[in-house]
Protein backbone atom coordinates (compact mmCIF):
# COMPACT_ATOMS: atom_id res chain seq x y z
CA UNK A 1 0.00 0.00 0.00
CA UNK A 2 3.20 2.15 0.71
CA UNK A 3 4.76 1.83 -2.86
CA UNK A 4 2.04 3.73 -5.02
CA UNK A 5 2.97 6.52 -2.18
CA UNK A 6 6.30 6.58 -2.88
CA UNK A 7 5.95 7.09 -6.20
CA UNK A 8 4.71 10.45 -6.07
CA UNK A 9 7.09 11.84 -4.33
CA UNK A 10 9.15 14.86 -5.84
CA UNK A 11 12.43 15.13 -5.69
CA UNK A 12 13.87 18.63 -5.20
CA UNK A 13 15.45 18.51 -8.37
CA UNK A 14 11.81 17.80 -10.03
CA UNK A 15 10.75 20.80 -7.89
CA UNK A 16 13.16 22.94 -9.23
CA UNK A 17 13.18 22.27 -13.00
CA UNK A 18 9.20 23.21 -12.60
CA UNK A 19 9.56 25.99 -10.43
CA UNK A 20 12.30 27.32 -12.92
CA UNK A 21 9.21 27.09 -16.04
CA UNK A 22 7.57 29.97 -14.01
CA UNK A 23 10.12 32.60 -14.53
CA UNK A 24 8.95 33.60 -18.37
CA UNK A 25 5.92 34.73 -17.63
CA UNK A 26 6.93 36.60 -14.38
CA UNK A 27 10.16 38.28 -16.53
CA UNK A 28 8.11 39.40 -19.02
CA UNK A 29 5.03 40.08 -17.26
CA UNK A 30 7.01 41.97 -14.70
CA UNK A 31 8.67 43.81 -17.78
CA UNK A 32 5.49 45.00 -19.48
CA UNK A 33 3.25 45.54 -16.17
CA UNK A 34 5.72 48.17 -14.91
CA UNK A 35 7.38 49.80 -17.77
CA UNK A 36 4.82 49.28 -20.70
CA UNK A 37 2.60 52.30 -20.55
CA UNK A 38 5.28 55.23 -19.73
CA UNK A 39 7.12 53.34 -22.27
CA UNK A 40 3.79 54.08 -24.78
CA UNK A 41 3.66 57.36 -23.34
CA UNK A 42 7.65 59.02 -22.80
CA UNK A 43 9.68 56.60 -25.49
CA UNK A 44 7.69 55.36 -28.29
CA UNK A 45 5.73 58.62 -28.05
CA UNK A 46 1.98 57.12 -28.45
CA UNK A 47 -0.59 59.70 -26.80
CA UNK A 48 -2.28 58.77 -23.80
CA UNK A 49 -5.77 57.94 -25.42
CA UNK A 50 -4.22 55.13 -28.43
CA UNK A 51 -1.91 53.87 -25.24
CA UNK A 52 -5.23 53.46 -22.83
CA UNK A 53 -6.38 51.40 -26.15
CA UNK A 54 -3.36 49.26 -26.38
CA UNK A 55 -3.21 48.07 -22.60
CA UNK A 56 -6.57 47.01 -22.70
CA UNK A 57 -7.46 45.65 -25.87
CA UNK A 58 -4.20 43.61 -25.03
CA UNK A 59 -4.82 42.85 -21.79
CA UNK A 60 -8.86 41.86 -23.19
CA UNK A 61 -7.17 39.86 -25.97
CA UNK A 62 -4.71 38.28 -24.07
CA UNK A 63 -7.66 37.71 -20.77
CA UNK A 64 -9.95 36.07 -24.25
CA UNK A 65 -6.88 33.88 -25.34
CA UNK A 66 -6.53 31.73 -22.07
CA UNK A 67 -10.03 29.96 -22.19
CA UNK A 68 -9.37 29.24 -26.17
CA UNK A 69 -6.14 27.65 -25.15
CA UNK A 70 -7.61 25.59 -22.40
CA UNK A 71 -10.20 24.34 -25.30
CA UNK A 72 -7.87 23.51 -27.41
CA UNK A 73 -5.60 21.92 -24.33
CA UNK A 74 -8.77 19.96 -23.84
CA UNK A 75 -9.44 18.73 -26.68
CA UNK A 76 -5.26 17.45 -26.80
CA UNK A 77 -4.52 14.53 -27.59
CA UNK A 78 -1.41 12.26 -25.34
CA UNK A 79 2.06 12.45 -27.13
CA UNK A 80 5.04 11.27 -26.61
CA UNK A 81 6.49 14.47 -25.15
CA UNK A 82 3.04 14.84 -22.99
CA UNK A 83 -0.55 16.58 -23.38
CA UNK A 84 0.81 19.97 -22.51
CA UNK A 85 4.69 19.37 -22.94
CA UNK A 86 4.66 20.57 -27.01
CA UNK A 87 2.55 24.02 -26.19
CA UNK A 88 5.12 25.04 -24.09
CA UNK A 89 7.82 24.01 -27.11
CA UNK A 90 6.29 25.12 -29.86
CA UNK A 91 5.40 28.72 -28.49
CA UNK A 92 8.88 29.50 -26.65
CA UNK A 93 10.69 30.49 -30.19
CA UNK A 94 8.10 32.74 -31.41
CA UNK A 95 6.90 34.30 -27.66
CA UNK A 96 10.58 36.08 -27.53
CA UNK A 97 10.24 37.31 -31.57
CA UNK A 98 7.20 38.86 -30.27
CA UNK A 99 8.69 40.28 -27.27
CA UNK A 100 11.33 41.65 -28.77
CA UNK A 101 9.54 44.04 -31.08
CA UNK A 102 6.88 45.42 -28.49
CA UNK A 103 10.15 47.11 -27.54
CA UNK A 104 11.46 48.19 -30.85
CA UNK A 105 10.85 51.69 -32.38
CA UNK A 106 10.60 51.60 -36.53
CA UNK A 107 11.40 54.83 -38.43
CA UNK A 108 7.96 55.17 -39.75
CA UNK A 109 7.31 57.59 -42.75
CA UNK A 110 7.08 61.16 -41.38
CA UNK A 111 3.26 62.23 -40.75
CA UNK A 112 2.33 58.61 -40.14
CA UNK A 113 4.06 57.79 -36.35
CA UNK A 114 1.06 58.03 -35.05
CA UNK A 115 -1.39 55.70 -37.03
CA UNK A 116 1.38 52.70 -37.57
CA UNK A 117 2.95 53.08 -34.31
CA UNK A 118 -0.48 52.01 -32.64
CA UNK A 119 -1.07 49.25 -34.88
CA UNK A 120 2.28 48.35 -34.09
CA UNK A 121 1.99 48.31 -31.07
CA UNK A 122 -1.14 46.33 -30.36
CA UNK A 123 -0.41 44.08 -33.08
CA UNK A 124 2.88 42.50 -31.91
CA UNK A 125 1.45 43.32 -28.08
CA UNK A 126 -1.62 41.24 -28.78
CA UNK A 127 0.38 38.21 -30.61
CA UNK A 128 3.02 38.03 -27.82
CA UNK A 129 0.26 37.53 -24.89
CA UNK A 130 -1.39 34.61 -27.51
CA UNK A 131 2.10 32.87 -27.69
CA UNK A 132 2.74 33.75 -23.85
CA UNK A 133 -0.46 32.06 -23.15
CA UNK A 134 0.36 28.96 -24.93
CA UNK A 135 3.28 28.46 -22.64
CA UNK A 136 1.45 30.13 -19.43
CA UNK A 137 -1.66 27.92 -19.39
CA UNK A 138 -0.17 24.33 -20.22
CA UNK A 139 2.63 25.17 -17.50
CA UNK A 140 -0.69 26.28 -14.60
CA UNK A 141 -2.29 23.15 -15.50
CA UNK A 142 1.18 21.01 -15.00
CA UNK A 143 0.70 21.69 -11.55
CA UNK A 144 -2.01 18.71 -11.50
CA UNK A 145 0.11 16.26 -13.20
CA UNK A 146 3.24 16.11 -11.25
CA UNK A 147 2.30 14.54 -8.45
CA UNK A 148 -1.41 13.88 -6.73
CA UNK A 149 -0.47 14.35 -3.28
CA UNK A 150 -2.02 17.46 -1.65
CA UNK A 151 1.27 18.06 0.09
CA UNK A 152 3.43 17.47 -2.76
CA UNK A 153 1.49 19.83 -4.99
CA UNK A 154 1.96 22.40 -1.96
CA UNK A 155 5.36 22.05 -1.41
CA UNK A 156 5.92 22.61 -5.61
CA UNK A 157 3.95 25.77 -5.61
CA UNK A 158 5.96 26.90 -3.19
CA UNK A 159 8.91 26.40 -5.30
CA UNK A 160 7.68 27.91 -7.95
CA UNK A 161 6.02 31.11 -5.97
CA UNK A 162 9.74 32.19 -5.12
CA UNK A 163 11.50 31.50 -8.34
CA UNK A 164 8.64 33.28 -9.75
CA UNK A 165 8.88 36.00 -7.49
CA UNK A 166 12.52 36.00 -7.86
CA UNK A 167 11.65 36.37 -11.20
CA UNK A 168 9.52 39.56 -11.43
CA UNK A 169 13.32 40.27 -9.47
CA UNK A 170 15.70 39.44 -12.19
CA UNK A 171 12.72 41.03 -14.56
CA UNK A 172 12.62 44.19 -12.31
CA UNK A 173 16.73 44.47 -11.96
CA UNK A 174 17.25 43.52 -16.01
CA UNK A 175 14.50 45.84 -17.04
CA UNK A 176 14.54 48.48 -14.69
CA UNK A 177 18.86 48.43 -13.60
CA UNK A 178 19.73 48.81 -17.33
CA UNK A 179 16.53 51.53 -18.35
CA UNK A 180 17.58 53.83 -15.79
CA UNK A 181 20.63 53.94 -16.54
CA UNK A 182 20.12 55.65 -19.86
CA UNK A 183 19.18 59.41 -19.26
CA UNK A 184 15.15 59.33 -18.99
CA UNK A 185 14.13 62.18 -22.16
CA UNK A 186 12.00 64.87 -20.45
CA UNK A 187 11.17 68.32 -21.66
CA UNK A 188 11.70 71.16 -19.08
CA UNK A 189 8.44 73.62 -19.35
CA UNK A 190 8.83 76.49 -21.93
CA UNK A 191 8.40 78.95 -19.09
CA UNK A 192 10.89 77.67 -16.74
CA UNK A 193 14.58 79.69 -16.03
CA UNK A 194 16.80 76.31 -16.75
CA UNK A 195 15.65 75.89 -20.62
CA UNK A 196 18.11 78.38 -22.37
CA UNK A 197 17.18 77.55 -26.04
CA UNK A 198 14.08 75.78 -27.24
CA UNK A 199 16.29 74.30 -29.71
CA UNK A 200 18.78 73.00 -27.83
CA UNK A 201 16.70 71.72 -25.53
CA UNK A 202 14.64 68.95 -28.11
CA UNK A 203 18.20 68.16 -29.69
CA UNK A 204 19.39 66.91 -25.98
CA UNK A 205 16.21 65.03 -25.42
CA UNK A 206 16.24 63.19 -28.93
CA UNK A 207 19.79 62.31 -28.28
CA UNK A 208 18.44 60.77 -24.71
CA UNK A 209 15.28 59.70 -26.01
CA UNK A 210 17.39 57.28 -28.68
CA UNK A 211 19.43 56.05 -25.56
CA UNK A 212 16.78 55.12 -23.84
CA UNK A 213 15.24 53.24 -27.00
CA UNK A 214 18.04 51.23 -27.19
CA UNK A 215 18.71 50.60 -23.38
CA UNK A 216 14.76 48.81 -24.25
CA UNK A 217 15.80 46.80 -26.45
CA UNK A 218 18.89 45.27 -24.77
CA UNK A 219 16.73 45.15 -21.41
CA UNK A 220 14.50 42.87 -24.08
CA UNK A 221 17.29 40.82 -25.66
CA UNK A 222 18.38 39.56 -22.19
CA UNK A 223 14.94 39.27 -21.14
CA UNK A 224 14.21 36.91 -23.99
CA UNK A 225 17.73 34.69 -23.58
CA UNK A 226 16.65 34.12 -20.26
CA UNK A 227 12.75 32.90 -21.12
CA UNK A 228 14.48 30.39 -23.35
CA UNK A 229 17.03 28.73 -20.79
CA UNK A 230 14.14 28.69 -18.16
CA UNK A 231 12.31 26.91 -21.04
CA UNK A 232 14.86 24.38 -21.78
CA UNK A 233 14.89 23.38 -18.06
CA UNK A 234 11.57 23.03 -17.19
CA UNK A 235 11.29 20.92 -20.82
CA UNK A 236 14.19 18.72 -19.81
CA UNK A 237 13.62 18.37 -16.13
CA UNK A 238 9.85 17.71 -15.94
CA UNK A 239 7.56 14.79 -17.15
CA UNK A 240 4.08 14.38 -16.96
CA UNK A 241 2.69 11.69 -14.70
CA UNK A 242 -0.04 9.70 -16.83
CA UNK A 243 -2.00 7.45 -14.50
CA UNK A 244 -1.71 4.02 -16.03
CA UNK A 245 -5.15 4.25 -15.53
CA UNK A 246 -6.17 6.76 -17.52
CA UNK A 247 -5.50 4.75 -21.20
CA UNK A 248 -8.64 3.18 -20.10
CA UNK A 249 -11.01 5.95 -19.15
CA UNK A 250 -13.43 7.52 -21.55
CA UNK A 251 -12.79 10.50 -23.94
CA UNK A 252 -12.56 13.88 -21.80
CA UNK A 253 -15.91 15.57 -21.50
CA UNK A 254 -17.11 17.86 -23.86
CA UNK A 255 -15.24 21.74 -23.30
CA UNK A 256 -18.75 23.33 -22.99
CA UNK A 257 -20.24 21.09 -20.60
CA UNK A 258 -17.33 20.36 -18.19
CA UNK A 259 -17.10 24.53 -18.50
CA UNK A 260 -21.24 24.85 -17.24
CA UNK A 261 -19.86 22.46 -14.37
CA UNK A 262 -16.62 24.23 -13.12
CA UNK A 263 -18.57 27.95 -13.41
CA UNK A 264 -21.03 26.62 -11.54
CA UNK A 265 -18.64 24.67 -8.57
CA UNK A 266 -19.32 27.53 -5.88
CA UNK A 267 -15.42 27.59 -4.15
CA UNK A 268 -13.83 27.87 -7.52
CA UNK A 269 -16.39 31.14 -8.28
CA UNK A 270 -16.07 32.82 -4.50
CA UNK A 271 -12.17 31.62 -4.79
CA UNK A 272 -12.28 33.87 -8.12
CA UNK A 273 -14.19 36.77 -7.54
CA UNK A 274 -12.36 36.96 -4.08
CA UNK A 275 -8.98 36.75 -5.53
CA UNK A 276 -10.30 39.25 -8.64
CA UNK A 277 -10.60 42.04 -6.74
CA UNK A 278 -7.62 41.98 -4.86
CA UNK A 279 -5.49 41.14 -7.78
CA UNK A 280 -7.00 44.34 -9.76
CA UNK A 281 -6.12 46.17 -6.61
CA UNK A 282 -1.98 45.33 -7.14
CA UNK A 283 -2.40 45.55 -10.64
CA UNK A 284 -3.73 49.08 -10.25
CA UNK A 285 -0.13 49.18 -8.24
CA UNK A 286 1.51 47.83 -10.85
CA UNK A 287 0.77 49.61 -13.72
CA UNK A 288 1.39 52.85 -12.76
CA UNK A 289 3.99 52.82 -10.11
CA UNK A 290 6.52 53.97 -11.87
CA UNK A 291 4.61 56.96 -13.38
CA UNK A 292 3.69 57.74 -9.72
CA UNK A 293 7.28 57.67 -8.19
CA UNK A 294 8.72 60.05 -11.22
CA UNK A 295 6.25 62.41 -11.08
CA UNK A 296 4.25 62.62 -7.90
CA UNK A 297 7.00 61.70 -5.83
CA UNK A 298 9.89 63.17 -7.61
CA UNK A 299 12.13 59.93 -7.84
CA UNK A 300 12.25 60.06 -11.23
CA UNK A 301 15.88 57.98 -11.29
CA UNK A 302 14.94 56.19 -8.02
CA UNK A 303 11.77 53.69 -9.26
CA UNK A 304 14.23 51.25 -10.51
CA UNK A 305 15.66 50.51 -7.14
CA UNK A 306 12.27 50.92 -5.79
CA UNK A 307 10.96 47.99 -7.44
CA UNK A 308 13.87 46.00 -7.14
CA UNK A 309 13.25 46.51 -2.87
CA UNK A 310 9.83 44.98 -3.50
CA UNK A 311 10.75 42.38 -5.37
CA UNK A 312 13.18 41.27 -2.93
CA UNK A 313 11.24 41.69 0.22
CA UNK A 314 8.62 39.28 -1.71
CA UNK A 315 11.21 36.96 -2.66
CA UNK A 316 12.82 36.36 1.16
CA UNK A 317 8.92 36.62 2.74
CA UNK A 318 7.53 33.43 0.39
CA UNK A 319 9.25 30.69 2.69
CA UNK A 320 7.62 32.72 5.97
CA UNK A 321 4.22 32.42 4.09
CA UNK A 322 4.62 28.91 2.87
CA UNK A 323 5.60 28.03 6.56
CA UNK A 324 2.79 30.88 7.79
CA UNK A 325 -0.57 28.91 5.60
CA UNK A 326 0.96 25.34 6.63
CA UNK A 327 1.08 26.03 9.84
CA UNK A 328 -2.13 28.47 10.20
CA UNK A 329 -4.44 27.82 7.00
CA UNK A 330 -4.72 29.43 3.64
CA UNK A 331 -7.67 31.57 4.77
CA UNK A 332 -5.84 32.70 7.91
CA UNK A 333 -3.24 33.74 5.25
CA UNK A 334 -5.23 35.66 2.52
CA UNK A 335 -6.66 37.88 5.27
CA UNK A 336 -2.88 38.39 7.14
CA UNK A 337 -0.95 38.82 4.19
CA UNK A 338 -3.36 40.89 1.93
CA UNK A 339 -4.40 42.99 4.45
CA UNK A 340 -1.06 43.95 5.45
CA UNK A 341 -0.29 45.95 2.39
CA UNK A 342 -3.30 48.31 3.07
CA UNK A 343 -1.52 50.75 6.13
CA UNK A 344 1.41 51.37 3.41
CA UNK A 345 -1.12 52.03 1.04
CA UNK A 346 -2.49 54.94 3.77
CA UNK A 347 1.06 56.02 4.57
CA UNK A 348 1.91 56.78 1.03
CA UNK A 349 -1.10 58.56 0.59
CA UNK A 350 -0.96 61.04 3.44
CA UNK A 351 2.85 61.57 3.66
CA UNK A 352 5.17 64.10 2.15
CA UNK A 353 7.85 62.83 -1.02
CA UNK A 354 10.64 61.17 1.25
CA UNK A 355 12.87 58.77 0.13
CA UNK A 356 13.81 56.85 3.44
CA UNK A 357 10.25 56.55 4.06
CA UNK A 358 9.39 55.13 0.58
CA UNK A 359 11.98 52.52 0.63
CA UNK A 360 10.68 51.44 3.92
CA UNK A 361 7.11 51.05 2.69
CA UNK A 362 8.38 49.55 -0.44
CA UNK A 363 9.95 46.46 1.82
CA UNK A 364 7.12 46.05 3.76
CA UNK A 365 4.83 46.04 1.14
CA UNK A 366 7.07 43.11 -0.40
CA UNK A 367 5.79 41.22 2.42
CA UNK A 368 2.16 41.36 0.84
CA UNK A 369 2.68 40.93 -2.73
CA UNK A 370 4.67 37.50 -1.46
CA UNK A 371 1.09 36.66 0.00
CA UNK A 372 -0.82 37.48 -3.43
CA UNK A 373 1.62 36.03 -5.38
CA UNK A 374 1.56 32.39 -3.50
CA UNK A 375 -2.26 31.90 -2.30
CA UNK A 376 -4.06 32.05 -5.29
CA UNK A 377 -1.92 29.22 -7.03
CA UNK A 378 -1.95 27.29 -3.57
CA UNK A 379 -5.69 27.46 -3.24
CA UNK A 380 -6.55 26.49 -6.57
CA UNK A 381 -6.08 22.89 -6.30
CA UNK A 382 -7.96 22.68 -3.40
CA UNK A 383 -10.94 23.55 -5.24
CA UNK A 384 -10.19 20.92 -8.24
CA UNK A 385 -9.47 18.14 -5.38
CA UNK A 386 -13.26 19.42 -4.12
CA UNK A 387 -14.66 19.12 -7.75
CA UNK A 388 -13.54 16.36 -8.85
CA UNK A 389 -14.92 14.62 -5.41
CA UNK A 390 -18.48 16.06 -6.13
CA UNK A 391 -18.01 15.37 -10.07
CA UNK A 392 -15.74 11.87 -10.29
CA UNK A 393 -16.87 11.42 -14.03
CA UNK A 394 -15.37 14.52 -15.13
CA UNK A 395 -12.30 14.07 -16.94
CA UNK A 396 -9.71 16.93 -18.75
CA UNK A 397 -11.46 19.60 -16.25
CA UNK A 398 -7.91 21.17 -15.30
CA UNK A 399 -7.15 23.43 -17.88
CA UNK A 400 -10.56 24.76 -17.64
CA UNK A 401 -9.70 25.93 -13.90
CA UNK A 402 -6.76 27.49 -14.91
CA UNK A 403 -7.60 29.06 -17.94
CA UNK A 404 -10.95 30.89 -16.82
CA UNK A 405 -8.81 31.68 -13.27
CA UNK A 406 -6.01 33.47 -15.30
CA UNK A 407 -9.05 34.76 -17.73
CA UNK A 408 -10.47 37.04 -14.87
CA UNK A 409 -7.21 37.85 -13.87
CA UNK A 410 -5.65 39.45 -16.79
CA UNK A 411 -9.15 41.02 -17.84
CA UNK A 412 -9.12 42.72 -14.46
CA UNK A 413 -5.24 43.77 -15.46
CA UNK A 414 -6.60 44.86 -18.89
CA UNK A 415 -9.14 46.87 -16.90
CA UNK A 416 -6.86 48.20 -14.49
CA UNK A 417 -4.49 49.82 -17.50
CA UNK A 418 -6.84 51.43 -19.45
CA UNK A 419 -8.70 53.03 -17.07
CA UNK A 420 -4.89 53.76 -15.88
CA UNK A 421 -4.20 55.73 -19.08
CA UNK A 422 -7.34 56.84 -19.57
CA UNK A 423 -7.89 58.42 -16.45
CA UNK A 424 -4.24 60.64 -17.52
CA UNK A 425 -5.68 61.58 -20.56
CA UNK A 426 -8.72 63.17 -18.35
CA UNK A 427 -5.68 64.95 -16.24
CA UNK A 428 -4.43 66.44 -19.28
CA UNK A 429 -0.70 63.54 -18.87
CA UNK A 430 1.98 65.39 -20.92
CA UNK A 431 4.55 62.81 -22.39
CA UNK A 432 7.95 63.59 -21.89
CA UNK A 433 7.89 66.49 -19.80
CA UNK A 434 10.11 66.46 -16.32
CA UNK A 435 6.91 67.17 -14.08
CA UNK A 436 2.98 66.96 -14.69
CA UNK A 437 -0.05 69.18 -13.79
CA UNK A 438 -0.93 68.64 -10.00
CA UNK A 439 -4.34 67.24 -11.66
CA UNK A 440 -1.95 63.94 -12.94
CA UNK A 441 0.22 63.77 -9.65
CA UNK A 442 -3.17 63.62 -7.65
CA UNK A 443 -4.66 61.44 -10.08
CA UNK A 444 -1.55 58.88 -10.12
CA UNK A 445 -1.61 59.04 -6.08
CA UNK A 446 -5.63 57.63 -6.19
CA UNK A 447 -4.30 55.39 -8.50
CA UNK A 448 -1.59 53.85 -6.27
CA UNK A 449 -3.30 54.19 -3.32
CA UNK A 450 -6.94 54.74 -2.82
CA UNK A 451 -8.35 52.67 -5.09
CA UNK A 452 -6.40 49.62 -4.66
CA UNK A 453 -7.37 49.90 -0.50
CA UNK A 454 -11.13 50.06 -1.30
CA UNK A 455 -10.45 47.04 -4.22
CA UNK A 456 -8.25 45.10 -1.46
CA UNK A 457 -10.95 45.18 1.36
CA UNK A 458 -13.89 44.00 -0.76
CA UNK A 459 -12.18 41.00 -2.00
CA UNK A 460 -11.18 40.02 1.51
CA UNK A 461 -14.98 40.46 2.24
CA UNK A 462 -15.50 37.89 -0.48
CA UNK A 463 -13.12 35.54 1.22
CA UNK A 464 -15.64 35.01 3.97
CA UNK A 465 -17.60 33.14 1.76
CA UNK A 466 -14.90 30.90 0.49
CA UNK A 467 -16.04 27.06 2.17
CA UNK A 468 -13.02 25.80 1.96
CA UNK A 469 -11.20 25.67 4.70
CA UNK A 470 -8.47 23.41 6.63
CA UNK A 471 -10.54 20.96 7.98
CA UNK A 472 -12.81 20.37 4.96
CA UNK A 473 -9.33 20.43 3.03
CA UNK A 474 -8.56 17.35 5.13
CA UNK A 475 -11.60 15.61 4.52
CA UNK A 476 -10.80 16.31 1.00
CA UNK A 477 -7.41 14.57 1.31
CA UNK A 478 -9.00 11.50 3.09
CA UNK A 479 -11.62 10.85 0.73
CA UNK A 480 -9.50 11.21 -2.18
CA UNK A 481 -6.95 9.20 -0.69
CA UNK A 482 -9.50 6.20 0.27
CA UNK A 483 -10.97 6.35 -3.42
CA UNK A 484 -7.00 5.84 -4.85
CA UNK A 485 -6.56 3.26 -2.07
CA UNK A 486 -9.65 1.26 -3.07
CA UNK A 487 -9.12 1.20 -6.88
CA UNK A 488 -5.54 -0.27 -6.21
CA UNK A 489 -6.48 -2.90 -3.79
CA UNK A 490 -9.89 -4.31 -5.75
CA UNK A 491 -7.03 -5.12 -8.32
CA UNK A 492 -8.30 -1.81 -10.71
CA UNK A 493 -11.53 -3.36 -12.19
CA UNK A 494 -12.87 -1.19 -14.89
CA UNK A 495 -15.29 0.30 -12.78
CA UNK A 496 -12.48 1.61 -10.49
CA UNK A 497 -10.34 2.05 -13.06
CA UNK A 498 -12.56 4.63 -14.95
CA UNK A 499 -13.46 6.42 -11.26
CA UNK A 500 -10.37 6.85 -9.98
CA UNK A 501 -8.99 7.94 -13.80
CA UNK A 502 -11.52 10.72 -13.73
CA UNK A 503 -10.41 11.82 -9.83
CA UNK A 504 -6.76 11.95 -10.85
Amino acid sequence: MKEPKKKQQLSVCNKLCYAVGGAPYQLTGCALGFFLQIYLLDVAKVKPLPASIILFVGRAWDAFTDPLVGFCISKSSWTRLGRLMPWIIFSTPLAIIAYFLIWFVPDFPSGMESSHGFLWYLLFYCLFETLVTCFHVPYSALTMFISTEQSERDSATAYRMTVEVLGTVIGTAIQGQIVGQAKAPCLQDQNGSVVASDVVNRTQSTASLKETQNAYLLAAGIIASIYVICAVILILGVREQREPYEAQQAESMPFFQGLRLVMSHGPYVKLIAGFLFTSLAFMLVEGNFALFCTYTLGFRNEFQNLLLAIMLSATFTIPIWQWFLTRFGKKTAVYVGISSAVPFLILVALMESNLIVTYVVAIAAGVSVAAAFLLPWSMLPDVIDDFHLKHPHSPGTEPIFFSFYVFFTKFASGVSLGVSTLSLDFAEYQAQRCSQPEQVKFTLKMLVTMAPIILILLGLLLFKLYPIDEEKRRQNKKALQALRDEASSSGCSDTDSTELASIL
